[in-house]
């Protein structure tokens, strides 16, 4: 079963993940939606903010199920955030991840930052890359390795990783690790496993500074996204030009989108990345 997005409006989204539609809070979606209330009304299940976090169930809702998207599967769980495992907005960059890797012709080392449930770790395993899947939590970690055995990806060369971000990069860097591709998906906040307290406006540069070092001699891209408050694709494409400073490359910037057949296009987020030369 699929994920498709069936409307947005009014600060929500509309949403099947495949057997269930939920609604759930979105800030971007000021407009009006575009079906009529009778069809919101008819979700399984809706996530609110108001009164404390929590599901407003009209049906049983699963407490674990499968979508596909983009040809990997996720186990979906409804998660005390209103989270659900997985981020579509992010799917419209993996085909770009698997066209660099797939043409590159050559062995290709890849480092997954703040990795989640390995959306992006899984595309490039499959693409043939190396991969290494770093993320703080070790309950998203573990997921994401439940996702690798969901298809059949759990031999693939994935290093998995439950660290502070910064802690272990300044390792590899000791270690002299280089990789082809980096993907990296900062929170505006986070806590590692030891209690490392993660702030993007803080600790950003720094990662940005550690990531340049432990790149190859020929990256082959760099995909940074992000869904906080303030951060443009202007502001992140300068960002990622002063990192890339003196490897010849192309910059791309623009807003992560969840596309939606009869509705508006819902914006989710932003994104640069940078690509080697053809």
């Amino acid at each position: 079963m699929s994920y498709s997005l069936l409307d947005s409006g009014y600060g929500e989204k509309l949403e099947r993940f495949g057997s269930q539609i939920l609604a759930r809070p979105c800030s971007q979606a000021v407009w009006r939606p575009m079906l009529t209330k009778g069809q919101w009304e008819s979700a399984d299940a809706k996530f609110t903010r108001e009164g404390g976090n929590r599901w407003l169930k009209k049906a049983e809702l699963a407490d674990s199920w499968v979508v596909e998207l983009q040809g990997i599967k996720f186990q979906l769980m409804p998660t005390d955030f209103g989270h659900l495992g997985i981020f579509p907005e992010h799917a419209a960059q993996w085909q770009f991840l698997e066209e660099k890797i797939r043409s590159a012709k050559r062995e290709v080392e890849v480092l997954n930052l703040f990795a989640y449930t390995g959306g992006a770790t899984l595309v490039t395993a499959r693409a043939g890359a190396k991969v290494c899947h770093l993320d703080a939590s070790k309950a998203s970690v573990a997921w994401a390795r439940d996702n690798a055995k969901l298809n059949h990806l759990n031999d693939k060369p994935i290093r998995w990783i439950v660290e502070d971000v910064l802690k272990f990069l300044h390792r590899e860097m000791k270690r002299g690790h280089r990789y082809d591709g980096i993907i990296l998906d900062p929170p505006s906040f986070g806590r590692g496993k030891q209690g490392e307290v993660f702030k993007i406006e803080r600790d950003l540069l720094d990662i940005l500074d550690a990531c340049r070092k432990l790149l190859s001699q020929k990256p082959l891209f760099v995909l940074f996204t992000s869904h906080t408050l303030g951060f443009t694709p202007l502001s992140m494409q300068h960002l990622l030009a002063q990192m890339m400073q003196g490897f010849i490359g192309d910059i791309q910037a623009g807003e992560l989108i969840i596309p939606c057949n009869k509705g508006l296009a819902l914006p989710c987020g932003c994104f640069a990345r940078w690509s080697c030369a053809s």
